[in-house]
């Protein structure tokens, strides 16, 4: 379990783009069990919102509401998020607009897939 003191005393020394950066690394460490490809370079990111409390909110998509990971992956990128120095909480909130297609890939993740 965290230490409230020592994350206040991270907050306080954490820089908002020292933080921001960690959120992405973090996004970064999270796959979609189907596609070899972290879900920030697939483009389920679409909102990080980093209040001066430290309180993170994410809006992320999934490839498909179908997606068998619906119900834990939002979780697992809370509890990423939430290890990330200078976060205090994160909101984790599922939306579906817009809808995700492969145009939403980063150009690092179509390399990866071989799709050019």
């Amino acid at each position: 379990m965290a230490d409230p003191a020592q994350d206040a005393q991270t907050q306080a020394t954490a820089s908002p783009d020292d933080v921001e950066n960690g959120i992405v690394e973090a996004l970064k460490t999270v796959y979609d069990p189907e596609i070899p490809v972290n879900i920030y370079e697939l483009g389920l990111i679409y909102d990080v919102e980093l209040q001066a409390d430290g309180l993170v909110h994410i809006k992320m998509t999934l490839t498909s509401p179908a997606c068998p990971v619906a119900g834990s992956l939002p979780g697992e990128v809370q509890a990423k998020i939430e290890g990330v120095p200078g976060v205090s909480s994160a909101e984790i909130e599922l939306v579906w607009d817009p809808v995700w297609n492969p145009s939403m890939m980063s150009e690092a993740a179509r390399l990866q897939l071989g799709m050019f």
